[in-house]
């Protein structure tokens, strides 16, 4: 009878004491890579995914900027009129109703109202520097080159409520193109 066989393992033999060459696993040089590991791959470039992130980062950038911008100007055309109606109700308010009507009013609407007309008008509704203005109604706007605030709301005095209604216009610098001062009813 024969002996039992052992099971193959690499680099020995059953043919006595000679010796096979070990071959590298399959997909691998026997000589090491120039650059890290054997058989290891170049590293992956990630420059297509920068491009990529960096496209999309500036075109956020320039979305938040023209939100940012539009803001601004809406707000600031918003505020200019703002401005420009609390700086007239309050030379009304104080009494100085003759400077009201020299730097607010616009020329055109000066031909068709008096200064004294005006003056009249504003001191019969008894208003003094105890009253306050409340702007419920601000709307602003550019047409041909020619901006706009309409302004409407109440002045609120001791007694009693005057309604409100300015128009500025003007390409440049406002000017009150119509006005409406009158007891609240």
């Amino acid at each position: 009878m024969s002996a039992p066989q052992e099971p193959y393992q690499p680099g020995h033999s059953s043919l006595g004491s000679r010796q096979l060459p070990q071959q590298p696993p399959f997909g691998q040089d026997s000589e090491p890579a120039p650059f890290g590991l054997p058989g290891q791959p170049p590293p992956r470039s990630r420059r297509k995914l920068w491009i990529i992130l960096a496209s999309v980062g500036g075109v956020l950038l320039l979305v938040i900027l023209g939100i940012v911008i539009l803001v601004n100007i809406a707000g600031s055309a918003t505020n200019q009129a703002r401005g420009l109606a609390d700086g007239f109700t309050r030379l009304v308010l104080a009494g100085e109703n003759s400077r009201a009507y020299d730097e607010y009013l616009d020329p055109a609407l000066q031909e068709q109202l008096s200064k004294e007309a005006f003056i009249s008008g504003v001191e019969s509704l008894e208003m003094d520097k105890n009253c306050k203005p409340d702007y419920r109604d601000l709307k602003v706007g550019t047409e041909n080159g020619i901006k706009s605030a309409d302004i409407a709301g109440l002045i609120t005095c001791e007694g009693k409520v005057v309604d409100l209604a300015y128009r500025f216009e003007g390409p440049d610098e406002l000017k009150m193109t119509n006005i409406k001062l009158r007891p609240a009813g």
